[in-house]
Formats: structure tokens, sequence, C-alpha cells
């Protein structure tokens, strides 16, 4: 009992010391009141919102209710509220401004469509402040609307009003000012998609020349922004082909002109094509370049069936001019989600017999394979025992994988060692073959 009562006068004691006041429980935990400025806005957003209800963006990475922003560049951020009513023009952006005090309602915005898609803010006309873009939904076929709207005069002014099929800000020109990127369908489903890009210099919108895509704009699969061979931004633009082939355009700006930098003007299409699987350009290296693969076959071990064989990825960069700048080779692997780099020197004398939860690696020795390592994908339960049997090494481990090599002879003879396999082994990023924009 003692005991209890010292314990007792301790944490009495702590808790005083610390500046804390011993009451009841509802003076100990209590719910957060709000802020002064946030039941002003609310008070504003409820007088202004008759008959509507909040309507988020469902895409993108603004996808809040109510977001804020600096608009008028005057360094103090308004409040924009999206909403949605049955009226002909349903979509309404509300903005809220702090003045003297209080949250004032200086502007509604309002939009046709059956949803917000998704909203970007960036600086386009050079005017100060954040011009808003946002997307909406028109039809169930997923294309829509694109709109640009300028505060810089303290109100909403239109800047673009366009169909889309996929938007988005970029600075191709490298001038630290966003243009819009527009991707949108030819006359008919079976032409050619368009892309055109508008930026704003003085307060004029200026829309490039269209170029045109390589496929349809409804065959669109990834889109992807960043760098060419020699540092130039750029607009990578996969689209399928059939059900088994890639095709991707990369949209620059050459000598001051918008350009498609892989079309090709005499076939009509651009050269730049990945048949058999689905693998999107990226920085598979790490350089902040974005490489294209381009399959390259590998000799058959099984000469009686000489039709299935293994391909090497080749990974190359692509320069302003259009040309194509050699970056490295790799074997992957999708459905064990493993990747391995091959080094160049080895890359037309290697061959791969895929057997599932194990690939065995030949290097040809004249017209003879010779097997030189193998890496295994071990999921079981004695997975932990079967990854470091006999002469196995572990490569790496997840949760619920391990993946292990060993070497053999071949793999001595071509100068193939323990810490070759570790580091030219790697795990297959999920964005390379998944179809998201």
């Amino acid at each position: 009992m003692l005991r209890k009562f010292i314990s007792i006068l301790v944490v009495a004691a702590t808790l005083l010391l610390c500046g804390c006041e011993l009451g009841t429980i509802d003076k100990l935990y209590h719910v957060p009141k709000r802020s002064e400025d946030d039941n002003k806005l609310q008070a504003a957003i409820s007088g202004a919102m008759s008959e509507m209800e909040y309507c988020a963006p469902i895409s993108g990475e603004n996808q809040q209710i109510v977001q804020s922003v600096d608009l008028t560049g005057n360094g103090v951020k308004e409040c924009l509220v999206f909403a949605k009513d049955s009226g002909s023009l349903p979509l309404h952006i509300l903005v809220f401004a702090l003045k003297q005090g209080a949250y004032v309602h200086i502007d509604t915005v309002d939009l046709a469509g059956s949803a917000f898609d998704k909203v970007e803010y960036a600086q386009i006309d050079g005017m100060g402040g954040a011009e808003i873009i946002v997307g909406t939904q028109v039809s169930e076929q997923l294309s829509g609307a694109v709109f640009m709207y300028s505060f810089s005069d303290g109100e909403a002014r239109q800047l673009v009003n366009t169909d889309y099929r996929y938007w988005r800000t970029v600075d191709l020109d490298r001038n630290g000012m966003s243009e819009l990127f527009v991707l949108t369908s030819g006359p008919t489903e079976s032409d050619r998609g368009v892309v055109a890009l508008y930026s704003v210099r003085s307060g004029i919108v200026e829309r490039s020349v269209e170029v045109a895509m390589s496929e349809p704009a409804e065959n669109l699969k990834r889109v992807l922004v960043g760098k060419l061979q020699n540092g130039v931004p750029a607009v990578f633009v996969a689209g399928a082909i059939g059900d088994n082939a890639l095709i991707t355009d990369i949209y620059a700006i050459s000598d001051g002109v918008f350009t498609n930098v892989t079309l090709s003007s005499e076939s009509g299409s651009s050269v730049q094509t990945m048949r058999n699987h689905f693998v999107y350009a990226d920085d598979i290296d790490g350089d902040g370049i974005i490489e294209l693969p381009k399959l390259m076959p590998m000799r058959a071990i099984d000469m009686t069936n000489p039709e299935q064989t293994e391909d090497l990825l080749n990974w190359y960069a692509i320069t302003l001019n259009g040309e194509n700048v050699h970056k490295l080779y790799t074997y992957h692997n999708f459905l064990g989600g493993w990747y391995f780099e091959v080094h160049d020197a080895l890359a037309e004398n290697i061959s791969v017999i895929d057997l599932g939860t194990v690939c065995d690696f030949y290097i040809w020795q004249g017209n003879q394979p010779v097997k030189a390592f193998s890496i295994y994908t071990l999921t079981g339960q004695s997975r932990e025992a079967q990854s470091t049997q006999g002469s196995r090494f572990v490569l790496h481990k997840t949760e619920t994988v391990i993946y292990s090599a060993q070497l053999y002879e071949g793999g001595a003879q071509g100068n193939i060692t323990q810490q070759d396999l570790l580091s030219c082994f790697h795990l297959v990023k999920q964005q390379w073959n998944t179809g998201e924009t």
C-alpha cells in the first residue's frame, strides 16, 4: 500500500514539474478547436453555396474540396471551393479572399461538365500569381474540356477553352514559366491524335501549330515528362499498337518550334516501337535522361524450336535531332518481378532459358552454349533454405520472395563474379509495365 501511495506522489510531482494541471478527464482530453479563420471561411462558404454540393476533382495531385493558392500574386493565398449543382453550367469554382480580417466571396467560375477531372496551378502568363488549369469530364468516353483562368487582374479571365484527351503543364522552353500541353483526338476515332502547346506571353495566348501523334489518341497508354540525351525537356507519349506493341512519340521545342522529335516524315509513323512487350520509357540508369527500350532477340538454345527465344532490352536515349544513343542492355523477367543488367561485351553472346521459377543464363563459346549462372525466384515456405542450397547465394529479399543465384563454370570463364550478379540484379519498377498516365 505504501509503495502504491509513493507511486501516486511521483506521478503527481512529475505532472506539476512539467507544468501540467491535474483536472477532470474532460479537461485533459478535448477535441481541438477550429481557428477563428477556419470559422470565418466556413461561414463564407455556407453563405455562397446555396443549393450546391461539394464536388472534388477525381484525379491528379489536387483532390481536396477546399484548396488554397495565391492567384493574384499579392502574397496572400485565396481559397477555392469545388462545387456542383443542377444548373446548365453545373460545375463551380468559388473563390474566397481574406479582406480586412474576413473572407469574402470574390468570384465564381462556372463550367460545363459532369465532374472535375483534375486541377493544376502554374505560373503561365508571367503576371504574378498562379493560373488555374482545370479539366472537366464531358462524356463517358473520358473526353473532356480544359480551361485556363488568370486572376492577375483581380477577377477570373479565361485564357484557354479546348477539348482534350490528356493535358498537363510543362516548361519545354525552359523560361521558368509553364505551358499547357494538350493531346486531342482526330476528327474520327481512326485518325491520328494531335498535340498542341499553349503559352501566354504579354497577356496573349499563343497556340503552337498542331503536331501529329503516331496513333489515335484513344490508344494512349502513358505520358512521361523527362529529358532528352542533351538535357532538353520533352514529353514522352506511349500509345498502343494492337495488343502487343507500343509506339512512343517524343515532343520538344527545337529551334523555337514545337515538334515531334521521333515522327518520321517519310513513313508517317514513329520509329520507336516495342513489340511483344508493354515496356515504357523511363530513366533506367538514373542519370536524369529518359531511355526507351527496344527488343534484341538472343540466340536460341533449343535449335529444334528456334522461334522460342528470349529477348534483351536495348535501352537508348534520343537527342533533339532524333539520333539514338545506346545506354545499356537488360534482361527483364516481369513475371518474377526482376531484371538483370547485361554488360555490353556479353550482349551478343548470351542466351536465357526461362523455366518459370528459375532462369538459366548461357554464354556462347563458338557454337556451344555453356551455362554461366542461374537466377531463382523463390516464394514457398522453404524459400529460406532453398535460397542458400548448395552454392546458391541471396540476391535480394522481400516479405514474400527471395531471389537467389548460382554461378557455374561458364560464368567463371566469362569473368562473371558473385559481386557482378549482386550489382546487376534489380527489381522491376511497377510503372514500367502499367498503363497509367
